[in-house]
């Protein structure tokens, strides 16, 4: 593993936002009374991903409220966020498992952990939701990715919001179902009928621009759902747009590697979105056995090690293509 940046992004204070409004502690909701969408944004799904919640205590704090819809912000994993030390950041990513792998119906009727309860009081409002952000941060230092799933809608809205520079679309992980995967934002007929999903990893943990990515985002994402306007952006939140990015990259996961009981390592320390250019080339060794490259030019999607154990996803391979301000609304060629 690379030695890490120094961790500059401390905690924030949420004390007097963690009762909430709803009898959920963490959870707000906003009703405008007027007809509209009913956007969710969440944070803290990990305990040591600070940005997102940076965010939403910017956004509390402002008094950010739909002109039209609902408006569900969520302080996600109180009890990880509790344990959080920067010396240890990785030790409060959860209590007892991934809240972010809790995500299917199976899980959430089998409460046996901290993270499999709170995901079941969280469901209800996910379930609500129209429209989905989840913000994340990363292991280890890289740029901006946006996860958009496999659905070719939630990949348009990725680019028309025009952040991050990266889109990954992908299925998900083998260890359990995400968050902005549950029920209908899984789901074609689902999203066909309107619900929309976006994962944002907004940088490395402790560096304090992962704050402003996610600042960004909630902006564009509040924008592109249409409950609130670019006056009220302007007035209370003038100083969270980032620049556009008029090109990004299409990124698109084929498979990745699942860490197994004898180990796993990698031959050199890897970075995010390095591109390996010849098939074959061996990265590490996962189990006794070499982790190849399937394809020339090669893109590995978030690779590390720090969580590594039997089970988790260790890195992703993907194909990369740029999209164009002058192409087409539809994105083709997803598989």
């Amino acid at each position: 593993m690379q030695d890490l940046p120094a961790f500059a992004l401390t905690a924030p204070d949420i004390t007097p936002w963690r009762v909430g409004n709803t009898g959920v502690e963490g959870v707000w909701r906003f009703d405008s009374g007027a007809p509209g969408r009913h956007v969710m944004i969440s944070a803290l799904v990990h305990g040591n991903e600070l940005c997102g919640a940076w965010a939403l205590k910017g956004l509390l704090e402002a008094g950010v409220r739909p002109r039209r819809g609902q408006l569900t912000l969520a302080l996600c994993n109180l009890a990880a966020f509790d344990r959080f030390d920067a010396a240890d950041h990785d030790a409060s990513r959860f209590v007892d498992e991934d809240l972010n792998r809790q995500w299917s119906l199976e899980r959430l009727a089998q409460p046996a952990t901290i993270e499999r309860r709170r995901a079941a009081a969280l469901e209800p409002f996910v379930r609500e939701a129209d429209w989905l952000l989840d913000l994340h941060s990363m292991h280890e230092p890289g740029p901006p990715l946006t996860l958009s799933g496999l659905q070719p809608a939630n990949i348009e809205l990725a680019v028309q919001m025009k952040a991050a520079e990266h889109i990954v679309v992908d299925a998900g992980h083998k260890d359990g179902v995400r968050m902005r995967d549950y029920g209908r934002f899984g789901s074609a007929d689902g999203v066909a009928a309107g619900a929309r999903s976006l994962l944002v990893e907004c940088g490395f943990h402790g560096d304090l621009r992962s704050r402003d990515v996610a600042q960004d985002q909630c902006l564009r994402f509040l924008l592109a759902s249409g409950i609130v306007d670019e006056a009220d952006a302007q007035n209370m939140l003038p100083t969270w747009r980032l620049p556009d990015v008029a090109k990004p990259w299409i990124l698109e996961v084929t498979g990745g590697v699942v860490a197994r009981a004898g180990g796993v390592e990698f031959v050199r320390p890897l970075k995010g979105l390095e591109v390996i250019p010849a098939a074959g080339t061996v990265i590490g060794m996962n189990g006794g056995e070499p982790i190849l490259t399937p394809y020339d030019d090669c893109v590995l999607v978030m690779p590390s090690l720090r969580q590594a154990r039997a089970g988790v996803t260790v890195v992703r391979f993907a194909h990369r293509r740029r999209i164009v301000a002058q192409d087409p609304p539809a994105i083709t060629g997803i598989r």
